[in-house]
């Protein structure tokens, strides 16, 4: 019984619940700190301030001060709640023989109630019951002794009928329990719906990250692989600039050793023909008869001692290192390019085609995508913009900037593909790609594959062994370049000029098809 009065003196008239944080006011009662000061500042909108428990009021707000000694009682107080409890029990009053679990308690009687005792239990209004709780005498009004049925919005406290009718509270905004409970319950349950859609979008979001996760997961098995096919033939065209350039050298080297050999061959010659008459001469000097030095010495041929004849020409057997960085430079430059388009991590240029440039025997498909080579001419308007020959031109242009677009070609066997400027005359002669200064393009055919342009126009040693293309823009650095999506990208050649007008992506089709690939490589 002594345990039950001291659990009652342990709860908020506020909140009925076990103190928080208590603080006293100077009347001396005790509140939650949370729960006053709430109180306080719904107070302080009127300007009076009372207190919730015994109606003092104050002049100013009050002082609150931390009651360390409650706080010491409800600390010994918990730490004897046994272990593994999860809640307070409440036990039926009038089951005395052996404890009963309480469902209910009355407020007029101050007592709590089992099943069987709550079927027997008075069912007048006076009556009021509520859920089970040890401080019974905390909800109800200490001055009327009635169970509190309305909550004071002015005073932010709760009230009994008796208040509100001719007590402190008369004339106060007052609202009954059922009401705000119900009104909360509703808040409540929007609230909850809120929850509900949140915890959806949370758990739709979640399923984002994961599904993200799992592509980022193959994307990396996805690169590991590129990267190590790639490393793997860096190693052998690293392997194979290696041997040529060490070839190069190699038979620099053997000419160079040949030369040296005939030079040397023909100084040791005149080295000896200048011995046996180095010892005729000597044999003249050693003559004592002067008509026979005169005679002989006529048959002496000086013309050995021109300089110039024995002047000797190191350089015929020296090696030309200055080949060696350039083939070097070249070969790495390609091999660099091939590495920059393959780790380009920009998505692709999303193009479409422009039928208002197809020629009339060039079709192009309901999505933009594709362009067929027709052998039935089509009946469309003849405009400036119209190409005559079976050309077609993107939609889109870039005058700045680094992109890529991408080509299928696997339905075509003789086709064009670049770029130009929208400019490139649109009749005669130069309106054909690769036949005028605007327009850059690679020409692929049953038997070989051309570079087409002003600058440049020749054949290209690697034939395209794949039909996926892609086309690289780099319009700051003024390149065109060309790769095939094997495995790893190959780069097939690079345009190199100065753009000044904004470039489209060109297409010839002179058999089949050619389709722009979209960003399916992204994946």
């Amino acid at each position: 019984m002594a345990s039950a009065d001291v659990r009652r003196e342990l709860h908020c008239s506020i909140c009925l619940d076990l103190y928080t944080d208590p603080v006293n006011l100077p009347c001396g009662h005790n509140f939650c700190h949370r729960c006053i000061c709430h109180v306080l500042k719904v107070q302080a909108l009127s300007g009076n301030y009372s207190c919730p428990e015994c109606r003092e009021k104050f002049e100013s707000r009050p002082v609150l001060q931390r009651n360390v000694t409650l706080r010491k009682i409800l600390a010994a107080f918990q730490a004897e709640k046994p272990t593994g409890q999860s809640s307070w029990e409440f036990f039926c009053t009038y089951c005395t023989d052996s404890p009963v679990a309480a469902v209910k308690a009355c407020l007029l009687c101050k007592s709590l109630l089992c099943d069987e005792h709550l079927g027997i239990h008075s069912k007048s209004p006076e009556h009021v019951l509520a859920e089970p709780s040890t401080s019974l005498e905390n909800r109800q009004c200490s001055m009327h002794q009635e169970a509190y049925k309305y909550y004071c919005f002015d005073d932010a406290v709760y009230t009994c009928e008796s208040c509100v009718s001719v007590g402190d509270h008369q004339g106060h905004k007052v609202e009954t329990l059922e009401y705000i409970s119900d009104q909360t319950k509703q808040e409540l349950r929007h609230y909850l719906d809120l929850l509900i859609c949140k915890r959806k979008k949370v758990k739709k979001s979640n399923r984002v990250v994961q599904e993200h996760a799992r592509v980022q997961r193959k994307r990396a098995i996805e690169e590991k692989r590129q990267v190590s096919a790639l490393l793997n033939d860096l190693k052998k065209q690293l392997d194979s600039v290696e041997k040529q350039v060490l070839g190069d050298i190699s038979r620099q080297e053997t000419r160079m050793e040949f030369s040296a050999s005939y030079l040397s061959g023909k100084l040791e010659s005149k080295s000896k023909q200048l011995a046996d008459k180095m010892e005729h001469v000597e044999d003249l000097c050693n003559l004592t008869d002067p008509l026979t030095v005169l005679t002989k010495v006529k048959l002496v041929d000086l013309s050995d001692l021109d300089e110039e004849e024995d002047e000797v020409r190191p350089e015929e057997c020296t090696l030309d290192v200055t080949m060696v960085p350039h083939a070097l430079r070249a070969a790495l430059s390609d091999i660099i390019k091939g590495v920059t388009v393959c780790f380009d991590k920009r998505d692709a240029a999303d193009l479409s085609l422009d039928v208002g440039t197809a020629s009339n025997f060039v079709h192009v498909s309901d999505d933009l995508k594709t362009a067929t080579r027709l052998d039935k001419k089509l009946e469309r308007p003849d405009t400036q913009e119209r190409y005559p020959a079976c050309q077609v031109l993107s939609t889109q242009s870039f005058s700045s900037g680094r992109h890529y677009w991408e080509i299928d070609v696997g339905k075509s066997n003789h086709f064009l593909v670049g770029a130009c400027y929208p400019s490139i005359e649109k009749r005669g002669f130069k309106s054909l790609i690769g036949k005028s200064n605007k327009s850059w393009f690679l020409l692929k055919d049953s038997n070989r594959c051309v570079m087409l342009s002003v600058q440049k126009h020749f054949q290209l040693q690697d034939n395209i062994s794949s039909h996926r293309l892609r086309l690289y823009l780099d319009y700051e650095a003024g390149q065109l370049s060309f790769y095939q999506l094997c495995d790893p990208v190959r780069h097939l050649c690079t345009f190199t000029a100065t753009f000044t007008e904004p470039l489209h992506a060109a297409f010839c089709v002179l058999d089949g098809s050619v389709e722009l690939s979209g960003n399916e490589l992204r994946e």
